[in-house]
């Protein structure tokens, strides 16, 4: 399980990082140099939208490790739990 977990994140670094390595020259030029290579369209136009882009990224982090870690061990272990209802009508 583990060696799996480690490949698909492998995977997913391999495509997040290739993605990334893509800009136009244009968009290359005219980028702060934070931003540059990495994103396309209109420049930041004041410190609120790099506070704001700060805290989408980290909830998106914190979203996704939680999803994972309860994905592979949900410890759901009690009993009445509605899981349960469900999964002994038979």
């Amino acid at each position: 399980m583990k060696k799996l977990f480690k490949k698909i994140c492998v995977v997913l670094l391999l495509i997040i990082l290739q993605a990334s390595s893509h800009a136009c020259p244009v968009c290359e030029r005219n980028k702060p140099k934070i931003f540059r290579n990495i994103t396309h369209g209109s420049n930041p136009e004041s410190n609120w939208d790099y506070l704001i882009v700060i805290g989408m990224i980290i909830i998106a982090i914190s979203t996704l490790i939680y999803s994972i870690k309860w994905f592979i061990k949900p410890n759901e272990d009690d009993k009445t739990h509605i899981k349960y209802s469900i999964l002994n009508d038979q």
